[in-house]
């Protein structure tokens, strides 16, 4: 049977002479200690006849305050019944500790997010803490309640990002900065909409525990909220000329535009790697002229972890040893790596009057190339790609993969640039036979 009783000890002095007051749980032979707002000073408590290392309250008024809380605690208890056998210490702590409290959504989404930090999942952590400003922005406070969170909310909060808003957030040097947010477009309200929802059952999944039988949190606005569909967005792939231009592009040394060109054809050669990748891969990823690495972005979500193993073509071998493992010393996070491929894409097109082409057009330009010109099935762009099939779950069980169909689709993309270096042999050809005719026509001269 869980216990409960009030502690005072010995080492838990202040140095502002007070000791608190804590709560200890016992329960399946192990110990937790709940913190509480009581704090006492030598004057308020006496030696423990049998323990040297604990305090007694003797202050009748805050006794009979702890008495309280703990009858409070005694009766949770109680009313868990035979399901108490299920609770870990831990969990009857946090059970204890938290019943009553109304949980703070905005703390919520900080705690989500550093832990995603931590995992360096610093993309994801980004778009989630965009919703959680946003949130702030809306109610104009830093705590809103999870129950505020309701179906009146997103709809008010649809309005909101539909309007021209100021943004007050703190710059890299702790000052406070206003700037203007131009309404958003049913795509980027469906992105919000999505994280919002996406944190709100992470919200659900932390504090609800079915198997237990708790439902802190019982509503569910998404059901009665439609988001918005996405607006089907233009193809993002270039033509095989286009590819070419971006190529042979002449760009400064050590530019953003430099940057953004050898990523882009990088990303080209190896099947549409993503810069998240990129950033994070090194020498431990090269194996036996391959490529291999866990897809960043549904690494977490598939059972195989997203696995993938790329032929180190000719063309890129260059680039992989210009960049590799570079990437992450020059930027420090996927976001500043982002804005400067954002930035040298730009300079690209702007030279060579193309519109709106960005690094993330060469995946896209791979698949398609695969499957329209080289005629590739879809499966197997799907596998180049890195791309799980849903449908075919059960058969890949069966299935092991086959990276030579990779390399095929691989190589036969990158036939369609033509040789770089036939080109080179074909003008080294032409001068050479320039000087053999001139050494001809010396020597046939009359004297």
């Amino acid at each position: 049977m869980a216990t409960v009783e009030a502690k005072v000890y010995v080492h838990h002095y202040k140095n502002d002479g007070t000791y608190n007051v804590k709560i200890r749980v016992y329960h399946k032979n192990e110990t937790k200690f709940i913190d509480t707002s009581y704090y006492v000073s030598d004057r308020q408590v006496k030696k423990h006849p049998d323990f040297k290392s604990e305090l007694l309250v003797k202050d009748p008024f805050i006794k009979k305050q702890i008495n309280v809380e703990l009858d409070d605690y005694r009766i949770k208890i109680t009313n868990l019944g035979t399901r108490i056998k299920l609770f870990s210490c831990q969990e009857l702590k946090d059970h204890l500790s938290e019943a009553d409290k109304e949980i703070d959504f905005v703390k919520f989404c900080a705690d989500f997010i550093e832990g995603l930090k931590v995992l360096k999942k610093n993309k994801s952590a980004a778009n989630f803490n965009t919703v959680k400003n946003s949130i702030v922005d809306l109610f104009r406070r830093e705590i809103v309640l999870v129950t505020e969170i309701d179906v009146d909310m997103l709809f008010d909060w649809d309005n909101f990002l539909r309007t021209e808003r100021k943004m007050t957030r703190v710059d890299q040097y702790g000052r406070p900065t206003v700037t203007s947010q131009k309404p958003c477009t049913d795509a980027a309200v469906h992105n919000y909409m999505r994280d919002l929802r996406s944190l709100f059952n992470h919200a659900r999944k932390r504090y609800n525990k079915k198997s237990l039988g708790i439902t802190k949190i019982e509503h569910y606005p998404f059901e009665d909220y439609e988001i918005v569909d996405v607006p089907e967005t233009r193809k993002r792939n270039c033509d095989i000329a286009t590819v070419k231009t971006i190529r042979y592009s002449r760009c400064r040394k050590g530019s953003r535009a430099e940057l953004a060109r050898n990523l882009f054809m990088l990303s080209f050669y190896m099947c549409g790697i993503n810069a998240s990748d990129l950033i994070q891969i090194d020498q431990s990823n090269l194996v036996k002229g391959r490529l291999e690495y866990n897809r960043s972005k549904t690494r977490d979500k598939r059972k195989d972890q997203a696995f993938i193993s790329i032929l180190i073509v000719r063309e890129a071998r260059f680039l992989l040893k210009k960049y590799l493992g570079k990437l992450s010393v020059r930027y420090s996070t996927i976001g500043s790596l982002n804005k400067a491929l954002s930035v040298g894409m730009r300079n690209l097109c702007k030279q060579h009057g193309l519109c709106g082409i960005t690094f993330y057009w060469a995946r896209h330009t791979v698949g398609n190339l695969g499957r329209n010109t080289c005629r590739m099935s879809k499966d197997d762009v799907a596998l180049a790609l890195n791309h799980v099939d849903k449908g075919n779950k059960t058969t890949d069980i069966y299935i092991e993969k086959d990276w030579k169909i990779v390399d095929e689709l691989q190589q036969n993309v990158i036939k369609l640039l033509g040789r770089r270096g036939n080109r080179l042999k074909r003008l080294k050809g032409k001068l050479r036979l320039k000087l053999r005719k001139a050494k001809i026509e010396q020597v046939c001269l009359p004297a």
